[in-house]
C-alpha cells in the first residue's frame, strides 16, 4: 500500500528554534525521535527511552543523551557534528510541527501530548524560575530571529490568557503542533502517548513504548527501569535531567523538574477561562483530537 509521507513545507525560527538543522541531519535506521510541544513530558519520555535503551542503568545525563535538535543554541555548525558523533541508537527530540520538520520514513517517532492548560502552567514555572543567565543566553546568542523573550507576567492566570490568545505565546503555535501530528498518527513509524496516561499506568505505557521501538525488556532490570522513571527519582536527581545541571534556574535543577502533576489550573482559572480553552481546542482540533488531548487514551 502506498503511504503519503509528510513533506517539509516551511522553516520555523524564533528566539528558541531554528528548524533548518533538520535539513542536514543524516538519519540512521535506529534513530528514535521524541516529539512534543514544549513542557508536555519531553524529559520524562527521554528518561523512559534512555532506560529502555540502556537497560535500566542510572546516572545518564539526559540533555546529552537526548538533545533538542531544533533548539538554535548551540549553532548548527557546532550541533550537527555533535549529533553525528552520537552513538546509536540516537534519541533525538523536536518541538516542531510536522510541516516544519524533515520527516524520515526510516526512523521511529514517539509523540507525547498534554492538555494545554497543564502545559501553560508548566511553562509558566519554567519561565518564572529562569535566571538572568537563561534570558541572556536565549536572547543574546547570535542568530536570534524575531523579538526576544520577556520575563512572564507574575500573574499565572494572565499568563495563561496571553498563552491562549496568542497561541502558545511566548513560544510558538501549540495548536499547529498538536494538529499536524494528529494528522499523521496512523503512519507505521509514529506512536502516540499522553502525559496523563503515563501518570495513570506508567508500567503499561513503558511496555507499549518498548514494543513500538522493538526493544526487548530485560525483566531482571524491570524494577530498575520503573525506579529510574519515577517522578521521585527524577526530582531527586534533577541535575541529570536539567540543561547544564540546572544552572539556568534561580533555585537550580529542582525547578526544571517541578511537580509533575496535572490540574493545578483548576484552582485558578475561572469557568469562563476554562470554557474558552475548551472551545478553542474543539475549534482548532476537532472533537476526537480535542478529547484525546484533554484525557488521553486511558480515560
Amino acid at each position: 500500500m502506498s503511504i503519503s509521507w509528510p513533506v517539509k513545507e516551511r522553516e520555523l525560527h524564533n528566539h528558541h528554534i531554528n528548524s533548518e538543522i533538520w535539513n542536514d541531519i543524516k538519519f540512521r535506521e535506529d534513530d528514535i525521535i521524541i516529539s512534543t510541544w514544549i513542557k508536555s513530558g519531553t524529559t520524562w519520555t527521554s528518561q523512559i527511552i534512555s532506560q529502555l535503551v540502556h537497560n535500566g542503568e542510572a546516572g545518564h545525563q539526559i540533555g546529552e543523551l537526548s538533545p533538542w535538535v531544533d533548539m538554535r543554541i548551540p549553532p548548527l555548525d557546532v550541533k550537527l557534528p555533535m549529533i553525528e558523533e552520537m552513538a546509536s541508537p540516537r534519541i533525538l527530540k523536536t518541538h516542531l510541527p510536522v510541516d516544519a520538520l524533515t520527516f524520515s520514513p526510516d526512523v521511529k517517532y514517539v509523540y507525547v501530548g498534554r492538555d494545554g492548560r497543564d502545559v501553560a502552567w508548566s511553562l509558566y514555572n519554567h519561565h518564572s524560575g529562569a535566571n538572568d543567565l537563561w534570558y541572556d543566553k536565549i536572547n543574546n546568542s547570535p542568530g536570534r530571529v524575531g523579538p526576544p523573550i520577556d520575563r512572564p507576567n507574575p500573574d499565572v492566570s494572565k499568563y495563561f490568557d496571553e498563552w491562549l490568545e496568542k497561541d502558545g505565546y511566548p513560544m510558538w503555535s501549540y495548536w499547529d503542533n498538536i494538529r499536524t501530528w494528529w494528522e499523521v498518527r496512523d503512519l507505521p513509524n509514529v506512536e502516540f502517548f499522553h502525559f496523563s496516561d503515563l501518570k495513570k499506568d506508567r508500567p503499561g505505557e513503558i511496555r507499549r513504548m518498548a514494543k513500538f521501538l522493538d526493544i526487548t525488556i530485560d525483566e531482571s532490570k524491570w524494577e530498575d527501569i520503573l525506579l529510574h522513571t519515577s517522578f521521585e527519582y527524577m526530582k531527586a536527581n534533577a541535575s541529570q535531567a536539567a540543561p547544564k545541571g540546572g544552572m539556568f534556574w534561580e533555585e537550580g535543577a529542582r525547578v526544571f523538574i517541578n511537580k509533575g502533576t496535572n490540574g493545578r489550573w483548576r484552582e485558578v482559572l475561572t469557568p469562563e477561562q476554562i470554557a474558552l480553552y475548551e472551545q478553542t481546542a474543539l475549534k482548532e482540533l476537532g472533537e476526537e483530537a480535542a478529547a484525546w488531548l484533554a484525557n488521553g487514551f486511558l480515560d
